[in-house]
């Protein structure tokens, strides 16, 4: 497995408020949120950007969704809605190279811009 901050926490080499986690996901606050929740949905698989996914792994990504809408569903806000976003690579916004799904909920959240 690579050596980034995520894993590292999957290692639980550093400390994470986790708030789930499975035999293929594992799941943590952003110590950075940019919404009243933001967790961050991390496969247990290291995969460093999401076009390094291969055909046979396409499983990773819809386990990372499911444990997302899952985790809404028991806080009490996927009525209300939220947002999942994956970022690839400098452009897209990635700063940790393990691919990982971001779940934001609790406000309001604008619609996208142009950038």
């Amino acid at each position: 497995m690579s050596d980034t901050i995520f894993h590292k926490i999957i290692r639980r080499e550093i400390p994470a408020d986790i708030v789930h986690e499975d035999e293929h996901v594992i799941a943590f606050r952003d110590i950075a949120p940019q919404a009243p929740v933001h967790v961050l949905f991390v496969p247990k698989t290291d995969i460093a950007t999401l076009n390094d996914v291969k055909p046979d792994q396409a499983e990773i990504i819809g386990r990372l969704a499911v444990a997302a809408a899952n985790y809404a569903k028991t806080q009490g806000f996927a009525e209300d809605g939220y947002r999942i976003v994956m970022n690839c690579n400098d452009h897209g916004g990635q700063t940790v190279f393990q691919i990982h799904l971001h779940l934001l909920a609790g406000a309001q959240l604008g619609h996208f811009g142009t950038p």
